[in-house]
């Protein structure tokens, strides 16, 4: 799709570098057909050497004539960034924004430039398998669409949402999703230390655990629901009937879900442009 098309990625770290990798590994684009814009002349030169493609440290000259504009960077440069590429974006390209937490209007009045996608990708992206949730400005239209699908696929599987407010729900549950994933993870790694296994061994029980279970769900996917799966795994009376009980006696799912509404909240106060924390001081 982007053989004669000019991709500019202006940002390259984790997320951006992911979608380069992609991008050339699935064969959607060339190396002649990316470039990227990177402050750090080391970065520049570890990317010039890993994929072959066009670097620079200078935003607009990266994004000028460019059909596809990527903003990859970090929501604390996102303001920087929208200075030194406005009135540098070609009428009919398209931006596409992985920036947590900053809405479509933002970008599109610091660029003064409509044509809009936003997405909110996460962390196992960087290996091709990620899911990114992503939504389009009125303004972009179907071709534009079916690029931002294509870049988007470099990362994993992609869900297209109406609504700009879902990007907010995203970031809260597949976001940050990992993130509770890797703590659940590590819990269970401590805890089985804490039985007697050595931690390299617990570590291995439970990362394989946790893989074979969820292969076991997209085996099952569409067919069985989670608590049917769940309850193969429950006998009555038994250790693991022991174990749910006390997690849902220590409100295992209720800590879940205001962890999630939590960081719900806190995505849209960024969006806002809020800067300070606000503790929770409820019951």
């Amino acid at each position: 799709m982007f053989n004669d098309r000019k991709i500019a990625f202006v940002g390259a770290g984790v997320m951006g570098e992911a979608m380069i990798a992609g991008l050339l590994r699935q064969g959607s684009a060339g190396v002649e057909s990316l470039v990227a814009a990177e402050p750090r002349p080391e970065r520049i030169e570890e990317l010039r050497k890993q994929y072959g493609i066009a670097v620079t440290p200078d935003n607009a000259a990266a994004a000028d004539n460019a059909d596809v504009v990527v903003l990859s960077v970090k929501p604390q440069s996102l303001n920087k960034a929208l200075a030194s590429l406005k009135g540098h974006i070609h009428p009919h390209a398209l931006v596409l924004s992985i920036v947590a937490g900053a809405p479509i209007g933002k970008i599109a009045n610091g660029l003064n430039h409509q044509a809009i996608v936003r997405s909110m990708p996460n962390t196992p992206a960087q290996i091709g398998e990620g899911i990114t949730v992503w939504t389009a400005a009125l303004s972009v239209s179907e071709e534009q669409r079916e690029m931002a699908q294509e870049i988007l696929r470099a990362l994993g599987e992609q869900v297209y949402v109406d609504e700009e407010n879902f990007l907010d729900m995203a970031t809260a549950l597949s976001g940050t999703g990992p993130a509770y994933v890797f703590l659940f993870m590590e819990a269970l790694v401590d805890a089985g230390v804490h039985l007697g296994f050595q931690r390299g061994v617990a570590e291995k029980l439970v990362a394989h655990t946790m893989r074979g279970s969820v292969d076991y769900y997209f085996s099952k996917q569409n067919s069985v629901h989670l608590a049917t799966l769940r309850n193969q795994v429950t006998s009555p009376s038994g250790t693991t009937a022991a174990a749910l009980y006390y997690l849902e006696k220590a409100g295992f799912r209720t800590a879940l879900s205001r962890a999630i509404w939590a960081a719900y909240e806190r995505s849209q106060e960024l969006g806002r442009g809020a800067a300070t924390h606000k503790p929770d001081n409820s019951d």
